[in-house]
């Protein structure tokens, strides 16, 4: 091979793997949907608040102060893929019906947050962080009594950030897949990308551009290095996460640290939640008002 052959190799190459990031950012960019209903619209007084979170960059979020605003426990929720605070509405109101400070956060690029070049499970987990260090500086939080509720994505951020800290009591993941990768790979094949070579070099891009490998933010892994009891929530008609998902993630968890919880419904538990918040609720109040202090 020339000179002139070797250069114009090279400069192919490097067109072909620019192109291939750029499509796959396209790729990991999540659809913005707008708020469709407020706190107000479910009778509760909730702050607006902006909250300095990961590279400079804002959270819009609705804090719903307890009842009495004094030394209360607080519970974090994040949506998922594509969602927003709003959605996560329904499970607010029974919250600080029980006495709960709620925080309602909006991911980066989703809702009204700010935006990035991308967004990932691991930015997620970076958001929640954020939240939860607000949280603690709240006069009406008792930052000792502190969980977060996450859905799919979400639910996977909420346990790779339990699996980090020490300082909470509890996390109720919503239809958490048990691995990105089988995840990424479900998504290739809908759209007839083959594996060998074109998908490989993918999901290996991906692990690049989040800077995480898909086995350390797994949640079939992260549940493994959770410090605090753990309920997995997960709709028997799911056709986005297989509930088998769900049984592997339970599986995994430290002996009598996870429960399983499984309640009819698909992906997206906004409707049938509501009917079986009385077990979600039994659950945080067991984790915040154990016999011992939770840290």
């Amino acid at each position: 091979m020339n000179i002139v052959a070797a250069f114009l190799l090279v400069v192919t190459v490097l067109m072909l793997r620019k192109g291939a990031h750029r499509a796959i950012l396209s790729g990991l960019r999540a659809p913005r949907v707008q708020h469709e209903n407020t706190p107000a619209d479910l009778g509760l007084d909730a702050q607006a608040v902006r909250i300095k979170g990961p590279t400079g960059k804002t959270l819009f979020a609705w804090f719903v102060p307890a009842i009495g605003g004094v030394n209360a426990p607080a519970v974090l929720v994040m949506h998922g893929w594509g969602s927003n605070a709003s959605m996560m509405l329904p499970a607010a109101k029974p919250m600080h019906a029980a006495g709960y400070a709620v925080l309602l956060m909006d991911a980066r690029c989703h809702g009204e947050s700010d935006d990035e070049e991308f967004t990932s499970l691991p930015r997620f987990a970076e958001d929640i962080e954020a939240g939860l260090g607000w949280l603690k500086q709240q006069s009406g939080v008792n930052p000792g009594q502190l969980a977060v509720i996450g859905h799919s994505v979400g639910a996977g951020a909420a346990l790779l950030c339990a699996s980090r800290r020490e300082d909470l009591c509890a996390v109720v993941s919503l239809s958490a897949f048990a691995h990105p990768r089988e995840v990424m790979r479900g998504y290739l094949a809908a759209y007839r990308i083959p594996y060998a070579i074109v998908g490989w070099y993918v999901l290996q891009h991906v692990q690049n551009v989040i800077g995480k490998r898909f086995e350390d933010i797994a949640p079939i892994n992260t549940v493994s290095r959770t410090r605090c009891p753990v309920l997995l929530v997960h709709g028997t008609e799911d056709e986005t996460v297989p509930f088998n998902d769900v049984r592997r993630i339970h599986t995994a968890a430290p002996a009598g640290m996870a429960q399983c919880l499984a309640i009819p419904g698909g992906h997206d538990l906004s409707h049938s939640l509501p009917d079986h918040i009385a077990q979600v609720l039994f659950f945080l109040n067991q984790a915040f008002f154990p016999e011992k202090p939770c840290i």
